[in-house]
């Protein structure tokens, strides 16, 4: 069966660090675009970053550069979201999903209705 699995989120205080992982299977990671996203209570889904296939270039949201990494391990069929100096304002539940239309976007975009299959969320709270 095709499955996302978010891990990682939790509570972490301001200024902290939070790894995420999203482990795939049924599908191969590195045939597709794989984005991260977020909704905060009140707030639309938004697009964080995206890593695009076989290349591994990315696309960062500015409010993700130079805080936020992410990374493909393609052996173990995983990405990553790597965040550090974290801010009240990234609470959120945050999400994976892959594009399985790669070839009509040279470079993965952070629109949602780009990504076709998505995991279930990871809880992240940023808070003192």
């Amino acid at each position: 069966q095709l499955q996302l699995v978010e891990s990682g989120g939790g509570l972490v205080q301001p200024g902290g660090s939070l790894r995420l992982s999203c482990a795939a299977s049924g599908l191969t990671l590195d045939y597709y675009h794989i984005g991260w996203f977020r909704q905060a209570p009140g707030k639309e889904r938004e697009g964080v970053l995206c890593i695009n296939r076989r290349d591994d270039s990315t696309n960062y949201a500015d409010s993700a550069k130079g805080r936020f990494t992410i990374s493909r391990d393609n052996a173990k069929n995983t990405v990553y979201l790597q965040m550090n100096s974290l801010k009240p304002e990234d609470t959120a539940i945050y999400y994976c999903a892959a594009d399985f239309s790669p070839l009509l976007h040279p470079m993965c975009v952070l629109m949602n209705i780009s990504y076709h299959f998505w995991g279930q969320g990871t809880q992240v709270t940023v808070s003192s």
